[in-house]
């Protein structure tokens, strides 16, 4: 052990939680196979932990410490399982004497087979994201509840029905075969981007955790592709996220004020992320097999050119919004496609596009009120513009957002 008071441990302690907590989980239920029991135990090692390492020092390898203590809590619960439904004839006893507590130099691989186990065909399909976000990314349910624009407690109450169903119904918290990858890629890349949007939309300066879960999701990426080098939609997903983590910089003054992405200097954009991206994507196109997360990037790729021309061809942006809106007609899609009609074509027609929404799947979508005041100013609609700015407004999370509408509003 090494030496170091309470500060040090608590510190520690709070690192290790925040930075492995996915990481940790995914190594246990990897062996456990039991989401919920692993979220358990292992909050019982963190636990153990705050009694502990203050008194006796930090271990050399907190997450192996952390591993073992949740291994012995499992092995207790189980014994005490097993006393409790000792008249049964049969007990099954997943393998926890295998979990590996050595250095975590194989965790990475860990949290990526968990995202293919978390995509199995009998879990519902809606809920294969929220469960990777929270069982490998250790995401709380009121922060995966904002990409759904759902309630946190809606949110909350779902994965602990999927929890109680994967444990009621015997589903196998099993590594599927190569041939089973394929099925459950779609699944795995949405919530990988679902995981680098959270990462992306958080405050910056108040919510580092923000950037290091983009950092993270990019990451994962990699690591699919080296599983996949050949999946057109791996290397789409990849090349969108470094377009935009490659204008990061841009996105906030020194002072802290937001940038949209019109107005953003675009010599401050990660020259290095653009080129990858674009290699990535080009590996991608030369497939012939265009698909949702190509075309997003597609479209980020147009917005990088203006790094070369100073200019954005919205025209090819309005193109590709009709391809992506035609085989995903997502709220965020056809909310890009009006804005992107708004600059090629004129407001009114952009206006016209961001009609064929229903009002009523867009009543707590920010991003579509930002859009429909600004299209409504450049019409002249002055009250209109108000009363969407408003509702944009109301609806926009982030101070240096907020601020940016309140003075575009005026």
């Amino acid at each position: 052990m090494n030496p170091g008071g309470a500060a040090d441990a608590h510190r520690t302690i709070e690192r290790v939680a925040r930075e492995s907590y996915g990481r940790l989980l995914a190594r246990l239920i990897a062996h456990t196979r039991d989401v919920a029991s692993a979220e358990d135990v292992l909050g019982d090692a963190l636990v153990a932990a705050l009694a502990t390492w203050p008194r006796d020092g930090v271990p050399n390898s907190p997450e192996a410490w952390l591993v073992a203590a949740a291994r012995n809590f499992y092995i207790d619960r189980v014994r005490h399982d097993q006393v409790v439904r000792a008249h049964e004839s049969v007990v099954m006893t997943p393998d926890v004497a295998a979990i590996d507590t050595s250095a975590p130099a194989d965790f990475p691989d860990e949290r990526l087979k968990l995202l293919f186990v978390c995509a199995h065909p009998a879990i519902d399909p809606a809920m294969h994201t929220p469960l990777m976000l929270q069982t490998v990314l250790g995401l709380d349910a009121a922060r995966i509840a904002q990409a759904f624009l759902i309630s946190p407690a809606t949110m909350g109450q779902r994965l602990v029905r999927v929890k109680t169903k994967i444990r009621m119904a015997g589903i196998p918290f099993e590594v599927p075969q190569p041939n089973e990858l394929g099925a459950r890629l779609d699944a795995v890349l949405e919530a990988v981007y679902a995981a680098f949007g959270i990462g992306w939309s958080a405050m910056p300066g108040a919510d580092e955790r923000g950037r290091e879960l983009a950092e993270e999701s990019i990451w994962l990426a990699r690591v699919l592709l080296e599983l996949m080098p050949d999946e057109p939609e791996v290397l789409g997903l990849l090349s969108l996220m470094l377009h935009c983590e490659a204008r990061r910089a841009a996105r906030r003054e020194p002072d802290g004020r937001y940038v949209p992405l019109s107005e953003q200097d675009a010599r401050r954009w990660s020259l290095g992320m653009i080129d990858e991206a674009e290699r990535c994507l080009g590996r991608a196109s030369a497939s012939g097999c265009p698909g949702r997360f190509q075309l997003e990037a597609a479209i980020q790729s147009v917005h990088s050119e203006r790094v070369r021309d100073a200019a954005t061809n919205w025209a090819a942006i309005v193109l590709f919004y009709q391809q992506l809106v035609a085989i995903s007609p997502t709220l965020g899609a056809r909310t890009g496609y009006a804005a992107a009609v708004g600059e090629a074509t004129g407001p009114a027609a952009g206006l016209a596009a961001l009609d064929t929404i229903a009002r009523h799947s867009v009543s707590t979508y920010q991003p579509y009120w930002a859009v429909r005041a600004h299209l409504l100013q450049r019409l002249g609609r002055s009250c209109d513009a108000s009363e969407a700015f408003d509702r944009a407004i109301g609806l926009a999370e982030d101070p240096a957002v907020r601020a940016f509408l309140l003075q575009r509003r005026g």
